[in-house]
């Protein structure tokens, strides 16, 4: 059989400062730069993503993957029409000529357009526009997915990931090529059930390393059967104004009632632990002050996530509010140091590599993404080493990765050791650290400006992970948005307030 295959991926905060353009999906960064063709079998080799796991699943088979367009940009603020238009083209052109017996999608799952709310429904409609009825359309979605009716009608099965840490990007596509592979060699269409959950829950509190998150997905995975080939719980991405933003079960099965049975019990599962998507968050002084507590008696780091400032939640990687933190309580100069990470601001960047190593510069670092209570840093600092930015990755998330961050420095002051990189991309990553010298095991507390998935690689180094809160898009709290488009009722954060347009 020929299956297309291809990837389009963006989670969208409505309420970052930041749009993401053609540029953003062709240069890459954190990801992958936009992949054409061949390139896409050339690229996503023995790394991290969905597409990589699909490919080596299918690897050796008789089947033959006809690769169209992947494309992936860091989260931001809505995805511009020129950028949607271009990549959706390519990919929905490159299925329409290789005329497939079946077609498979890498996708986000939670992609807001300027002009189309639902990015990933709207492709799939195109998509099967162009197929057909009969063709099978298999997908691959984000744990963050805000799945939609639209999606669930024009694909006919879509696998989540089930990690936050997300180890399981590769995993998922193999288990989505496994159901394809089974659908081509003659299973029926399964039958499709779905429930959404009528409440926002926290990115923080989504971790599949702490309860409830973790038990659910133990549950998930246990439902499936033969007569259920597939289990999904997407928790949504809390962060995007639009009517079927948050939670959704869904679930396939080769009868009606198997699915809607299976979904019942997921449905039940979540909404019986509401009261339990809750973790503690501190703000920014007293979020150091424990972690120089904790790491004055210990050998190990405290790790602290700045979890507003979250570039894989729409951050611009540039806030001051825990640097500042840091400098008013010496924690430079207490123990074994400190160090942040990462602080995307190419001026200051293209400042280091002027000035070259050892040079103390004074110039005004971060703070310019308009985030309300934030400013940038004024202040001297030192020159301690320089990088271009080419980082291979080796944690469980991003393992197999290469990043090409641009012009890089670790610049200090005051003691604190800051990590600046000109393309921003969240530090989940111990090399983010050891490629402009800082070696992450021996600092007495790190600030890591992520939300969950830094936990992957640093939990196994870390004394205490603590969560922090200093000014950023990516509000902890999701009843704190300014929200004009959800449904009424809603719940905005597990029984918290409802929302009234």
């Amino acid at each position: 059989m020929r299956i297309a295959i291809g990837g389009f991926q963006h989670e969208t905060n409505t309420f970052a400062p930041s749009q993401a353009h053609y540029e953003h999906f062709a240069r890459g960064g954190g990801w992958p730069g936009l992949c054409r063709g061949g390139e896409i079998l050339e690229t996503m080799v023995a790394c991290n993503l969905p597409i990589a796991g699909f490919i080596e699943q299918l690897k050796g088979s008789a089947h033959q993957l006809v690769p169209t367009a992947w494309a992936a940009a860091e989260p931001s603020a809505h995805v511009t029409r020129d950028a949607y238009e271009r990549i959706a083209a390519m990919i929905v052109d490159g299925i329409r000529e290789a005329r497939p017996d079946a077609v498979y999608l890498d996708l986000h799952g939670a992609m807001v357009a300027e002009h189309r709310d639902d990015g990933e429904g709207e492709l799939l409609e195109r998509v099967r526009a162009v197929v057909g009825p009969d063709t099978p359309i298999y997908a691959s979605l984000d744990l963050h997915a805000n799945v939609t009716r639209r999606m669930l009608a024009c694909a006919d099965l879509m696998v989540a990931y089930r990690t936050y840490p997300h180890i399981d990007m590769a995993e998922t596509g193999a288990r989505t090529a496994f159901a394809l592979a089974q659908r081509l060699s003659g299973m029926a269409r399964p039958h499709c059930a779905a429930r959404r959950l009528p409440f926002l829950i926290p990115l923080a509190c989504q971790s599949t390393d702490l309860e409830p998150a973790r038990a659910i997905y133990r549950a998930v995975a246990a439902l499936e059967s033969a007569q259920v080939p597939s289990a999904s719980f997407t928790p949504g991405f809390p962060a995007a104004d639009f009517p079927e933003c948050g939670p959704v079960v869904f679930a396939y099965g080769s009868s009606d009632a198997a699915a809607q049975q299976a979904v019942q019990t997921l449905e039940r599962l979540v909404a019986g632990h509401e009261a339990d998507f809750d973790a503690p968050v501190y703000d920014a002084d007293a979020a150091v002050r424990k972690a120089l507590a904790v790491a004055a008696r210990s050998t190990r780091p405290v790790v602290i996530a700045d979890t507003q400032d979250n570039p894989g939640a729409g951050g611009e990687s540039d806030t001051t509010g825990m640097l500042r933190a840091l400098l008013q309580h010496g924690a430079g100069h207490t123990g074994r140091g400190a160090a942040l990470g990462l602080m995307a601001d190419g001026a200051a960047a293209q400042a280091a590599h002027h000035a070259g190593p050892g040079a103390t510069i004074t110039l005004a670092l971060g703070g310019r993404s308009g985030i309300r209570g934030d400013a940038p840093l004024q202040g001297s600092f030192r020159v301690e080493r320089l990088s271009e930015g080419t980082v291979v990755c080796t944690g469980p998330f991003s393992r197999g990765s290469t990043m090409h961050l641009g012009p890089s420095a670790c610049l200090s002051i005051e003691g604190v050791r800051v990590v600046v990189v000109s393309t921003k991309t969240q530090l989940a990553d111990q090399e983010l650290y050891r490629f402009v010298g800082i070696e992450p095991t021996e600092q007495g507390v790190l600030v890591n400006k992520s939300s969950v998935h830094f936990r992957a690689d640093f939990t196994p180094i870390a004394q205490e992970i603590l969560v922090a809160k200093a000014p950023g898009p990516m509000i902890h709290d999701p009843s704190e948005f300014a929200w004009t488009r959800l449904p009424p009722g809603l719940r905005l954060r597990p029984q918290g307030p409802a929302f009234r347009p």
